[in-house]
């Protein structure tokens, strides 16, 4: 298992992760069987940081819980109670929190949700960033990158293109 700190995330053609609303109806349903490589990433995932955002998204899919029994620490500033017994709430800094994600699990760290990425890439804790850019402009909505962030400097991406029209960008972050 790996011990970097990773992004995995699509985003839409024109660079947002949602649309107005958190809506992903954009997104592929995974139904053709390609799963772009998520489920060989997450065997590589020993803990996931996850912004708050993101978390109360995830919980409104009406689904049973997606991350079973990998630890998942929500970054958040409120109360946050949870039915799943591997979510608890963390707050901090970047490094504060990772610091604390390092302390209870031991490999690949995955970070999820805009505000949060944004957050690990300007304190400069993001190893490798995977984007999948999905063929579809939305317009409006949730954007990865912000002008309030400060510009990541990602370097040259390795490439993988899939049937689907989807662009795979893999971006290795360490110095």
């Amino acid at each position: 298992m790996t011990s970097g700190v990773r992004v995995f995330i699509a985003t839409s053609r024109d660079g947002f992760i949602a649309g107005p609303d958190d809506d992903l109806s954009w997104l592929p349903d995974g139904h053709a069987g390609e799963d772009y490589g998520y489920d060989a990433f997450m065997a590589q995932t020993a803990a996931i940081i996850m912004g708050r955002r993101t978390y109360d998204v995830v919980c409104g899919f009406g689904i049973d819980w997606p991350y079973g029994d990998t630890p998942v620490f929500v970054a958040t500033s409120r109360p946050l109670e949870s039915d799943e017994p591997t979510v608890q709430p963390v707050s901090g800094t970047p490094g504060a929190i990772l610091a604390r994600v390092r302390e209870a699990a031991d490999g690949g760290v995955y970070v999820d949700g805009g505000d949060i990425i944004r957050q690990f890439l300007d304190d400069g804790l993001i190893d490798e960033a995977t984007i999948t850019v999905i063929p579809v402009d939305i317009g409006e909505g949730v954007a990865l990158f912000t002008d309030e962030a400060q510009r990541a400097r990602l370097g040259e991406p390795t490439s993988t293109r899939f049937p689907s029209g989807v662009v795979q960008q893999r971006y290795d972050l360490r110095p």
